[in-house]
């Protein structure tokens, strides 16, 4: 196998799992179809997150759900972006936030914050929630970022108020997570963290930031189509067809 065969196929381990509750459509059911990279590369990452694959540390993944297809990828068109009214505000409002950009780190202000963020949205939004251990959260969040993982991390009053995980790919940025600090919810940082990506991506120059997931009628999703121009993804073609992004103003 030539040098760019081995950087599309690193040695992994590929499996699904059975059938578990859907968290964005009440009554179905989920199966995932993994693939677990101990050594990824740039290169592998962007191909499989062009092609719809989400990554949670050491894992790329996707749904492989029976006689459904409600999830769909999108991404932002970062060059023809543009801002609304709000997200100025937004803007604004966080002036005085302090970002750093860095390799993903654990720390207890992480995993405190991390639950923090989870007790709220379970009383508020009724999520499932039981406090992460130090050991998930580096599985999930800090082992697999390699040289493309990054956190931004967010500091106001000396204290860390919201952390967003990322990958910095080769042809723009995958969102990963988000989660914040409640007592802040007046800074819209969700919002805030999306804008960032923009900025950071048109500072690259990369011309895409991928969204991961549209289901029509979720609500833990209802914040995407706020952030135009988007094209959406129907499916999750193999590694060597051509993805088909198609342009969508409105989802």
């Amino acid at each position: 196998m030539n040098e760019k065969l081995d950087l599309l196929y690193p040695l992994s381990t590929d499996f699904s799992m059975l059938d578990y509750e859907c968290a964005y459509i009440p009554g179905n059911a989920v199966r995932m179809n993994y693939k677990y990279v101990p050594r990824p590369n740039k290169t592998f990452a962007t191909a499989v997150i062009q092609r719809g694959w989400r990554r949670f540390g050491n894992y790329y993944f996707h749904p492989i759900c029976h006689s459904c297809n409600a999830c769909k990828s999108i991404r932002i068109n970062v060059a023809d972006f543009c801002y609304s009214k709000s997200q100025k505000k937004a803007i604004k409002r966080n002036e005085e936030t302090q970002i750093i950009v860095q390799k993903p780190t654990l720390t207890p202000s992480h995993i405190t914050l991390y639950n923090k963020y989870h007790r709220f949205k379970h009383d508020k939004d009724g999520w499932k929630h039981r406090d992460i251990a130090q050991r998930e959260y580096y599985e999930n969040f800090v082992e697999g970022a390699h040289d493309f993982g990054k956190e931004v991390l967010y500091i106001k009053d000396g204290k860390l108020i919201g952390v967003d995980l990322i990958d910095i790919l080769d042809d723009g940025i995958s969102a990963i997570y988000f989660y914040y600090d409640p007592d802040y919810a007046n800074l819209s940082l969700g919002t805030y963290s999306l804008l960032y990506q923009i900025k950071l991506a048109k500072i690259l120059d990369l011309p895409w930031i991928y969204l991961g997931y549209w289901v029509e009628g979720c609500k833990a999703f209802a914040y995407k189509p706020n952030f135009q121009p988007q094209q959406i993804l129907d499916g999750f073609p193999d590694i060597k067809q051509v993805p088909d992004w198609e342009q969508t103003q409105h989802l």
